[in-house]
């Protein structure tokens, strides 16, 4: 568990710790219009916290959460202020810290039925050509389906870096008895992981789902790799929303978090993730720098 590599954890709530604004829709897009030092500064506090990546407060900067016009004259510069700001933190530590360039869904989270093929890549092209000069890795994230995967694949391939995927998992109450680790389209994680295998990724990840469901998707995955003779890494970033948070619209209201899911609750799990086979941990929406810092101790001492 020593050379796990550790992510950082959720943007949002760390943002309303340290006084940021944080609304609908504009989520946490709305501190690099108005607070832009205080997004540095919590990419600074995961670092410190024990985080060997940072990833770039990108994910809200799609029209879906700022609009299609608020996209059109400002999404370039906001998409590159958000990696510069995510380089700074990085290149300031005393330590090698990555960068990671956040692809999020473009039509919403978990709404798969929202993907629009046809579209996809006029969005996703200005995410990447202005995080490109900034950022290590590229990291689609919170995907749904195997399509946005493949959406990601193709719209990195002018700017090519080492690439993770990272799917979001149902988590409703058949999942959490312990029905086959699946996407939130309804796709399975094996398919998932067969799929990752062949895209040329370096790791698959499953991230903003309940930590009770996590550990499944590791298992299936592994096997899957194991099978395939595949050598990828397998990563885990779970989020603490409550149970309804599933119930509501991605851009609707903020989600109310877990207060069960402490720093030693979140970070046995993140243990259990490892003896499983994953690699990289760290957290999602909900999971703060004390987490991390308690999961990355953890994790190294072990």
């Amino acid at each position: 568990m020593a050379d796990t590599l550790i992510l950082d954890g959720g943007m949002s709530r760390e943002l309303v710790r340290l006084g940021a604004e944080l609304k609908q829709p504009e989520w946490s897009a709305l501190a690099l219009m108005n607070s832009p030092d205080t997004v540095r500064q919590v990419h600074a506090e995961f670092i410190d916290a024990g985080a060997d990546v940072v990833t770039t407060n990108s994910y809200a900067l799609v029209p879906f959460h700022i609009g299609e016009e608020r996209f059109a004259a400002r999404g370039a510069s906001l998409i590159d202020l958000s990696g510069r700001l995510a380089r700074e933190a990085a290149d300031a530590a005393d330590r090698k810290v990555l960068v990671a360039g956040s692809l999020p869904p473009i039509f919403g989270s978990y709404e798969p039925e929202n993907f629009d093929p046809d579209r996809v890549q006029d969005y996703l092209g200005v995410l990447v050509e202005n995080l490109a000069p900034h950022v290590d890795v590229w990291l689609g994230e919170t995907l749904s389906l195997i399509a946005e995967g493949e959406a990601v694949r193709v719209a990195i391939a002018k700017h090519p870096k080492p690439f993770w995927i990272s799917f979001t998992l149902a988590d409703d109450a058949a999942q959490l008895a312990g029905g086959e680790p699946k996407l939130r389209s309804g796709e399975t994680v094996a398919a998932a992981a067969r799929w990752a295998a062949a895209s040329g990724a370096e790791a698959l990840l499953f991230n903003c789902a309940k930590p009770e469901v996590m550990k499944a998707a590791v298992e299936v995955a592994r096997r899957a790799f194991e099978a395939l003779g595949a050598d990828l890494r397998i990563g885990v970033y779970a989020n603490a929303f409550e149970t309804d948070a599933e119930e509501k619209a991605a851009n609707e209201d903020l989600h109310d978090t877990r207060a069960d899911l402490t720093g030693d609750v979140y970070s046995t799990f993140a243990c259990d993730w490892a003896e499983a086979g994953a690699s990289m941990i760290g957290g999602c929406c909900g999971i703060g720098a004390e987490h991390i810092h308690r999961l990355a101790s953890r994790l190294r001492a072990a």
